[in-house]
């Protein structure tokens, strides 16, 4: 009897530490998820904010090469060159036709008559009583226009070219990034930021 009632302790003893170790195992699941979802948004904040500069960058014309980018086990990209006749590397970009293509598919695609998304942008901000996230406002005119496919890259993108022209005004409340509308500007259109 004794070594039944011992064996069966074995067994309870086994099965609590297995119970508290599955626990441990799971709360460190979660953290890990949580701690990989907050570098995600960190990572693509900072893709979209490199989209920006280089965009800036190809504004002011020719300017000095960025950092190459280093991480484990991956290599940096490179940009494509091109070789002029004297041999000397000019980097690859889009000449000035392909850019006039891009911005023609780009009115066409919102069709006409319809307002830009600075426009949407400026008049929900100019409804709101506090700061909204970009995820908040993409998702208030996904509601307000189901017609339109609205995207949290193309609202945070518009927001930060609005904060670079002071038309919105960007504040941090720990790591989460808010927008709302200058005090008194309002974001000029596609058409009248393609004609600067």
């Amino acid at each position: 009897m004794s070594e039944k009632t011992q064996a069966i302790g074995v067994t309870a003893g086994y099965a609590q530490r297995v119970a508290d170790d599955l626990g441990a195992n799971q709360s460190e699941q979660e953290r890990v998820r949580t701690e990989l979802a907050r570098l995600q948004d960190e990572l693509v904040q900072l893709e979209q904010s490199e989209q920006i500069l280089v965009k800036m960058q190809d504004v002011l014309g020719s300017a000095p090469k960025p950092i190459a980018k280093s991480g484990k086990g991956k290599k940096a990209a490179r940009v494509p060159t091109a070789r002029s006749a004297k041999g000397t590397t000019v980097p690859a970009r889009p000449s000035r036709p392909v850019k006039a293509a891009r911005h023609e598919e780009r009115k066409a695609a919102k069709g006409p008559g319809e307002p830009t998304w600075g426009e949407l942008i400026t008049g929900h901000l100019a409804g709101q009583s506090e700061p909204k996230s970009a995820a908040e406002i993409a998702s208030a005119l996904s509601e307000s226009h189901p017609d339109r496919r609205v995207q949290v890259t193309v609202v945070r993108n518009t927001l930060e070219q609005g904060v670079a022209r002071g038309s919105v005004e960007r504040s941090k409340q720990g790591r989460s990034v808010y927008y709302s509308l200058a005090a008194t500007a309002a974001m000029p259109s596609e058409t009248e930021a393609a004609a600067q």
